[in-house]
């Protein structure tokens, strides 16, 4: 990992980052000790003296990403007829399984479903978000965790949309490309087809006040937990960011198929709030790696 340190010696205080006493380092300190075994204190003294901050090196994109709040149906109807598929049995581990578009063309997952939505891009960014909640007709909610995928690469729609000159590229979100959809109806389908990777998932039980799981297996927090490259940044690790108007001390807790390299995904929470907010985010920053001291 020392190749993607900006500077590899004797590192920064973390008191000299820019923003630093701006931060929370309570907040910060308490979604770091969700995944570690360390034992806390004074939380500013417990940053300051414990850790130097090394800069990781690269141009890094950060963007967010949420938990949806969805309604569905545990039976389908003529209104809600997407399904949300839990990992089916015999998933074969060392090569792709069928693809987006072969799911959609056949039968394959017949039994395997969990609930249905009705609107096909929620349902697929459910699956670009990786959990969920889904909101039932007698008011029960189903949390959602990752539960695998079918090994093809991801594909950015997003990205599609931009090379076909669809959505300018300073123009782009989330909710971008849902005002596409909303235009282009009978196109959707063949465009969420561009991308072959299918999610599955698991059914959770999770208090409502708590957050979905992250690659950890435990709890995020929304605005302190990190989606990061493990090859970048181990999983676990304080990562000090700046970014627009935002500089924080955050916790590498996940992961995601699109975050590879200098890129870091921001958890926001849970709900629709919470979605615009991440949809708006992308943007370049910078990246600090806090490391224990050793003397």
């Amino acid at each position: 990992m020392t190749e993607r340190l900006a500077g590899a010696g004797a590192g920064l205080s973390p008191d000299a980052l820019p923003g630093w006493s701006e931060d929370d380092h309570e907040a910060a300190l308490a979604a770091f000790l969700v995944t570690s075994t360390a034992t806390g204190g004074p939380a500013r003294r417990y940053w300051e003296q414990g850790f130097r901050a090394v800069e990781l090196a690269g141009d890094w994109m950060f963007t967010g990403y949420y938990e949806p709040e969805l309604p569905a149906r545990t039976q389908p109807d003529a209104r809600f007829r997407y399904p949300v598929h839990r990992l089916p049995e015999g998933l074969p581990a060392q090569r792709p399984w069928f693809s987006r578009a072969e799911i959609a063309a056949g039968d394959l997952l017949r039994g395997q479903e969990i609930a249905w939505l009705e609107d096909p891009l929620e349902a697929f960014l459910l699956q670009v978000q990786g959990s969920g909640r889904l909101v039932l007709e007698d008011g029960r909610v189903l949390r959602l965790g990752y539960g695998g995928r079918n090994g093809h690469p991801y594909v950015s729609i997003g990205r599609q949309l931009v090379l076909r000159g669809e959505i300018p590229l300073e123009a782009m979100s989330t909710e971008a490309i849902r005002d596409w959809a909303r235009r282009n109806p009978d196109r959707l389908p063949a465009l969420l087809n561009t991308n072959p990777s299918y999610v599955f998932f698991r059914l959770l039980d999770l208090p409502p006040a708590v957050g979905p799981l992250g690659a950890m297996e435990r709890p995020l927090t929304a605005g302190r937990s990190l989606a990061v490259d493990p090859s970048v940044v181990p999983l676990g690790a304080a990562v000090w960011i700046r970014v627009e108007n935002m500089a924080r001390l955050m916790v590498a807790q996940d992961t995601g198929s699109a975050i590879k390299g200098s890129r870091g995904d921001i958890f926001f929470g849970s709900g629709v709030e919470a979605g615009q907010r991440a949809g708006r985010l992308r943007h370049h920053g910078r990246a600090f790696l806090l490391l224990p001291r050793e003397d």
